[in-house]
């Protein structure tokens, strides 16, 4: 499985990437922005993207409507990495599209299971 770990934080990048891959069945890119989000979907093509709400420039919501935008992205699941989780915000990120929501901080021991669970439902 291919995961696609988006943050603007990079030690919360570099604790995802590293958490991601004691997953020996996945293969884990990361990127820094939205911006940086599309480019490396278009040419890692993920199978997953795990993607911050909150991020400057292009935040993840912006993201996801660009990548949904785009003929080559649009059919990959994302799933929003937020601590804003109010059930008013669950529902607008999965109005929005999200395949799904991990809370943050997430549990690094339990974040790979989480992704392929959310990827296997899909």
């Amino acid at each position: 499985m291919r995961v696609l770990y988006v943050d603007d934080e990079p030690d919360i990048r570099d604790i995802a990437e590293i958490a991601l891959s004691l997953d020996a069945r996945m293969t884990v890119e990361t990127a820094a922005s939205g911006e940086e989000a599309i480019v490396k979907a278009v040419a890692f093509r993920p199978d997953i993207i795990l993607l911050d709400v909150m991020m400057p420039v292009m935040d993840g919501p912006a993201a996801l409507a660009k990548l949904k935008e785009r003929g080559d992205t649009k059919s990959i699941s994302v799933v929003f990495i937020t601590a804003r989780t109010q059930s008013a915000e669950l529902e607008r990120y999965r109005a929005l599209g999200a395949a799904a929501v991990i809370s943050k901080p997430f549990d690094p021991m339990q974040l790979a299971a989480q992704v392929r669970a959310i990827h296997e439902a899909a």
